[in-house]
């Protein structure tokens, strides 16, 4: 079978994987904790912007489609499908602030109004047909399994924690593209997604700040607001690359930089979870008195969740909910 052109728009990287990066932060702490200097009187710090290149968004109602590919557990899938319906919920149970819903209402500042996100099908691949060890033009055959039916959709693939992917914790936790060589023009359904669970294989780089870094000061981790790191994980991941997928489906959206490794809506604004964040540190979030794990959002069915920041286009800024 000849492998299908890729064109990958969006890698989730971890924020803090260059030594560098934490030894000019450490140094910058130290130098004001000692000498009383603000970051403001040191260093005039630029907006971020991310430029429109007149593509199609993923606007209106999206159909999501779910691919798991391996052996998930009920409870696993479910705190997964929780999430994506807590996007555009307006349950009352999941309407207490802040919520999965107000943190998804950033992506309507972005040309073209609401993306509504939708489940669709969901497909479970508990027999690995392709093996344990996929190379990239799998992904997206994973990914055609459940389009049809003329409906704009975003197609996402979970591959469970024994399965390895190319590329997968070396450089990338996960990432959105779409079929062809060429930018689309018009939004056909041809958006995917895919997201690893990173338990076995590296959670201190795809689950941070759930487990201690690969890299840098080894600061006291955080708890899972679902008891279980690699799904916690993932959350973070998926709620990056549908964020991403909406605004840049096809590689010409918004973005800043080259679009082989473009900064992206959340992408833009790495290792960010609530207010005061610096490299290593992921802010001010809150934490259940009962279970004493860390969240900033709250979903369907009473679940917490930990959501990276968004960058805002009316402020230029990336926005936390807390």
């Amino acid at each position: 079978m000849k492998p299908a052109l890729i064109s990958l728009c969006s890698i989730s990287y971890l924020p803090f994987s260059m030594a560098s990066y934490y030894s000019f932060a450490i140094l910058l702490t130290l130098l004001f904790a000692t000498t009383g200097f603000s970051a403001a009187a040191l260093v005039k710090e630029q907006p971020l912007v991310l430029k429109y290149h007149n593509g199609a968004l993923l606007k209106g109602n999206i159909t999501v489609n779910l691919v798991c590919y391996g052996k998930f557990t009920p409870i696993q899938r479910s705190v997964i499908v929780d999430f994506i319906r807590s996007l555009n919920s307006k349950d009352a149970s999941s309407a207490a602030v802040p919520s999965v819903s107000s943190w998804w209402k950033t992506t309507e500042k972005y040309k073209g109004g609401s993306s509504t996100l939708v489940v669709g099908k969901q497909l479970l691949l508990e027999n690995y047909p392709l093996g344990k060890s996929l190379k990239n033009p799998y992904l997206r055959a994973l990914s055609t399994k459940l389009n049809g039916g003329g409906l704009r959709a975003i197609t996402v693939v979970l591959t469970a924690k024994d399965v390895t992917v190319e590329g997968f914790c070396m450089n990338r936790c996960g990432t959105h593209g779409s079929s062809g060589s060429k930018p689309r023009r018009a939004a056909n359904g041809a958006a995917y997604v895919w997201v690893g669970n990173s338990e076995t294989q590296c959670p201190g780089y795809c689950a941070w700040p759930f487990h201690q870094p690969i890299y840098g000061p080894q600061t006291v981790t955080l708890v899972a607001p679902n008891g279980d790191v690699g799904v916690d994980g993932m959350i973070i991941n998926l709620a990056t690359l549908l964020a991403n997928t909406v605004t840049n489906p096809f590689n010409n959206g918004y973005f800043q930089g080259p679009p082989t490794a473009p900064l992206e809506a959340v992408s833009a604004c790495p290792g960010i979870f609530g207010s005061g964040s610096y490299p290593g540190y992921a802010g001010r979030v809150l934490v259940d008195k009962t279970t004493g794990s860390s969240y900033n959002a709250r979903g369907l069915a009473g679940r917490k969740y930990l959501l990276p920041a968004m960058w805002d286009p009316q402020s230029s800024t990336c926005k936390t909910l807390v």
